[in-house]
């Protein structure tokens, strides 16, 4: 005879897992994108911000692979090389992104405005924080103590090359989770500012928060997004929620700001018999 549990848990949220760039530092996320644009350049190949941002959220080499599988890239690579990018481009390159990319991760270490606030809101609810990356160990082994300087430790970092793959696949939220001890999966909430960080936090059957404006999809630095006009704000907002939402985000917010609130509206709705 074949049983089947089913249980809904209507209890506290107990834990995050955050994103990184464009999510708690690295507003707009600009690390990886310029330097994918100068690894390429070093090719003669000339790629645009949006093709370097075309695969962010993946794991880094998954991410270089989807920009050389671009149709304009892989003509542009055509031109110079006299064939399409093939997987020994991939690994040769990526090889030379790693060091480019540790070269300058210390620079985008700056909290996001608002996220040491936010930090201090969960911690007082007791709420635990994990956090989940594309970047592998190694960079995380520059960015994390540089994020420690200047205010910012969530409880937990699993990187895509510590389990079996990165995003969207589910392992680095089960990870988090096993190593922060917070069970059921539907008790976390995924937050982060790319399409894939949504399908992650699904996979994982987690809550998902998605960030409209401080993130890849928007893509401007934080003096940029304050020049907006509030009609041109809240258009981009609208924008991309729309695609996170699309993604599977249960909500949408402008940034990690806003994040104790969303928090609040997803108790509020597990009391009402909701699940992710």
């Amino acid at each position: 005879m074949d049983f089947a549990s089913r249980r809904s848990d209507s209890g506290p949220l107990n834990a995050v897992i955050l994103d990184w760039a464009g999510t708690t530092v690295d507003f707009g996320s600009f690390a990886p994108t310029a330097v994918f644009i100068r690894l390429l350049e070093s090719e003669n190949v000339t790629i645009t911000a949006e093709d370097a941002r075309s695969g962010m959220g993946l794991m880094k080499k998954d991410h270089l692979r989807m920009i050389l599988s671009r149709p304009a890239v892989v003509q542009a690579w055509k031109d110079v090389h006299g064939q399409a990018p093939a997987d020994a481009d991939v690994d040769r390159l990526f090889d030379r992104f790693v060091g480019m990319q540790l070269a300058v991760l210390a620079s985008y270490a700056d909290p996001i405005p608002g996220l040491l606030e936010t930090i201090e809101t969960l911690r007082a609810r007791k709420i635990k924080i994990g956090s989940t990356t594309g970047y592998t160990r190694q960079m995380m082994e520059v960015l994390l103590p540089e994020a420690h300087k200047r205010g910012y430790t969530p409880d937990c970092l699993v990187c895509p090359d510590e389990v079996p793959a990165g995003r969207p696949f589910p392992w680095m939220c089960y990870e988090n989770a096993i190593r922060m001890g917070v069970f059921p999966m539907e008790s976390m909430v995924k937050v982060g500012d790319t399409p894939v960080d949504m399908e992650e936090g699904l996979n994982a059957g987690m809550w998902t928060v998605g960030l409209t404006l401080t993130g890849n999809l928007l893509g401007m630095n934080q003096m940029e997004v304050q020049g907006l006009s509030d009609q041109q704000r809240r258009e981009s907002a609208e924008r991309i929620g729309k695609q996170l939402t699309q993604a599977g985000a249960h909500l949408v917010i402008e940034g990690i700001w806003d994040l104790p609130a969303a928090l609040d509206e997803i108790q509020a709705r597990i009391r009402h018999g909701e699940r992710p």
